[in-house]
This record gives structure tokens, C-alpha cells and sequence, in this order.
């Protein structure tokens, strides 16, 4: 099940000490095994999974390593959104949502999915999205996509519903989409660290 784990994905770990090398003490006070970690990008020789951990404010974010086998349950964020689920949200209300939902309600010729606080909220029901949030989402990019179609989401997601930022992400890293709209070149996140890009589907740069 962990063999093909990706950033952004939400795993459910089997035990309390599945985490490992956390040291912020409020992971010990605040975590459980309901809550999920998050897939970051990291590399490490065992072969152990980075993640992140989510605290209750902003400010509470911790880094961690996590064993394959320990892994319950894992939800990408492309299984966050079929319409009917957003529909039935306790968060439909809230505007990240409802503009979730109306992208999920058009055709795009890319996989698809969400991120962040408004990923954690569906995914487990704790509100930590409200009328003000972010809605981070990402875009699958195996290979380089169409300019007009980047440009035609770009703008649907700028419709003032709420702030709204795309990441991209390709086989060797993740970028920015309103970023590479307009400048054409890209810091592109790896797992080794970010690396400037004028075409984020190359190797060889």
C-alpha cells in the first residue's frame, strides 16, 4: 500500500510512537492515531516515509519519519473530490469548499485533487477551515500539460470565491502554477531541496 506514496498524501499510522524523530512537544499532548500525517518531501536511506504533522494553530507543524508497515490508511488528494461528498460536507458552507466543488463539477483533462487545511477538513470533519482559508490544489503532471487549459483553470479559480493556489506536480518535483503562467521559469520543489527550472518535466536541468 506505501510503495506508492506521494506528497500531500494523508496517511492514518497504526500506533502513538509510529512517529519518530518528532521533538516539538505538543505533537505528544495533541496527536492520536485518529488524526493523520502528511506526506512531505524528504528522502531517507531506510526507506522510512517523511511527513508532517498538523498541530491546532498555524504555527503547529512538526516533521517527522514514519515506517511503511506502520501505515493504516492512506486518502491522495484526488480522493477528496467527487461532487457528492463535497455536497455533503459539513463544510460546504465555507468558500474553499464551494469553489472545490465547482471545479469538481467541470471536466479537466488532468487528474486532480486538494490539499492543506481544506484536505485535513474533509478528510477527517475538524474544522479548521472558515469563510477566510486558502484553498491549496494540486495538479498531476506526468507529462507537460496545454498552456490554454492551465490558463482556463488558473482563471476559474480566480474568481474571487476565496485565494486559491495550484501546485503542479511532474516526476521530478512540484511547482507553482501562477508562477510558471507568469514567469515561464519555476522553483521546483524536490526531494532533495528546490532547484530553479525552466522546464520542470527535464531531468537533465
Amino acid at each position: 500500500m506505501t510503495t506508492s506514496l506521494r506528497p500531500h498524501d494523508l496517511l492514518w499510522l497504526s500506533a502513538r510512537d509510529a512517529l519518530e524523530e518528532v521533538s516539538e512537544p505538543w505533537v505528544a499532548e495533541i496527536w492520536h492515531i485518529g488524526l493523520p500525517v502528511v506526506v512531505r518531501r524528504d528522502v531517507d536511506v531506510s526507506g522510512r516515509i517523511p511527513v508532517g504533522v498538523r498541530g491546532l494553530r498555524r504555527d503547529q507543524r512538526a516533521a517527522g519519519w514514519v515506517r511503511p508497515e506502520q501505515v493504516n490508511r492512506v486518502v491522495s488528494p484526488e480522493q477528496l473530490i467527487a461532487p457528492q461528498a463535497l455536497l455533503r460536507s459539513p463544510f460546504i458552507s465555507q468558500p474553499p469548499v464551494q469553489l472545490a466543488l465547482q471545479l469538481a463539477q467541470q471536466n479537466w483533462p488532468w487528474p486532480w485533487g486538494v490539499t492543506g487545511s481544506t484536505a485535513y477538513a474533509l478528510a477527517t470533519g475538524i474544522p479548521v477551515i472558515h469563510a477566510t482559508s486558502d484553498l491549496d490544489l494540486l495538479i498531476r503532471a506526468p507529462q507537460p500539460l496545454a498552456q490554454a487549459e492551465l490558463q482556463r483553470w488558473q482563471q476559474q479559480i480566480s474568481g474571487g470565491l476565496c485565494r486559491a493556489d495550484t501546485q503542479v506536480e511532474t516526476p521530478y518535483g512540484g511547482f507553482a502554477l501562477a508562477e510558471w503562467l507568469r514567469d515561464g521559469r519555476v522553483m521546483l520543489k524536490t526531494n532533495h531541496g528546490p532547484c530553479l527550472m525552466s522546464d520542470p518535466w527535464r531531468r537533465e536541468e
